[in-house]
């Protein structure tokens, strides 16, 4: 395996922290889920680096490493700008919940930066949500947040994890607790380095909404069966209108898909890379 490299590369108002791995075959970029970081790709990147793939993650803005939000911004031109950095022509795109929405988009605003698409869990830009399990758990997010201090960090990230570790068929007792941990831990940790950013400007994004049809791509969405509502409906949107699209719900999983079954994700991974 090539030892992976780590380094930033500027951005329109701030910076990018990311990990590169050289290889072979089309490159692999991961893209991780909000409030979460590239290391919630640490199995997905060790194992594709070790195959010899060339493989990169990094944390978005107002996550991670990578600068704070700090105005109007765009994700699908930061990852533009490090491509560019990387000499990196066309990737396909891997991304999780936040990092799908990011990854569609990227895909409609610089189609010829991507090879192919695999949205897990995806979000959508331009698709409300609507669930009323979410709509709960947000309101009490905000809620805690701004009560501030400790406990307000603790309750805006446990209602994260109601959210979105457990989803609204699994009592927390159901979800396994090292998950719960390794999760609780990422978003705490953005909470305290990026809170000054939350509301701080506008991500720009591309209304994929009305444009799901246009990713001439092959794209593979993947969702667990026990997502929320507007999940599942996202999945099923992108599926129906992406012309060279392919759907699969994974049973007994919910919206973290390659962080609670990262076997059936991997196994899914490897056929659509191989089928490239």
């Amino acid at each position: 395996m090539t030892e992976a490299r780590t380094g930033t590369v500027a951005v329109d108002g701030g910076h990018l922290s990311y990990e590169a791995a050289e290889g072979a075959g089309p490159a692999v970029v991961l893209l991780h889920g909000g409030l979460l970081d590239r290391h919630s790709w640490d199995e997905q990147f060790t194992r594709l680096a070790a195959a010899g793939r060339q493989v990169v993650r990094y944390d978005a803005r107002g996550h991670g490493d990578s600068s704070t939000v700090g105005g109007d911004h765009s994700h699908p031109d930061d990852l533009r700008a490090l491509l560019a950095h990387l000499e990196v022509p066309r990737a396909v795109l891997v991304g999780l919940s936040l990092g799908a929405r990011i990854a569609l988009d990227t895909a409609l605003t610089h189609p010829g930066c991507v090879a192919g698409l695999v949205l897990t869990a995806p979000g959508v830009s331009g698709r409300p949500f609507t669930d009323p399990f979410v709509a709960h758990h947000t309101e009490r997010q905000i809620a805690a947040l701004g009560a501030g201090g400790e406990e307000g960090v603790a309750g805006f990230t446990e209602h994260f994890l109601r959210m979105w570790a457990d989803g609204p068929h699994r009592s927390p007792a159901q979800v396994d607790g090292a998950l719960r941990e390794r999760l609780r831990a990422s978003v705490t940790a953005n909470v305290l380095r990026h809170a000054t950013g939350f509301g701080a400007g506008r991500a720009r994004e591309a209304g994929a909404a009305g444009r799901l049809g246009e990713p001439a791509v092959p794209t593979l969405v993947l969702a667990g069966e026990l997502d929320g509502t507007d999940i599942l409906a996202n999945a099923r949107a992108v599926a129906d209108a992406a012309p060279h699209a392919r759907a699969l719900v994974l049973p007994g999983v919910g919206h973290m898909v390659p962080l609670e079954r990262p076997d059936l994700f991997e196994r899914e991974l490897d056929d659509f890379l191989s089928a490239l």
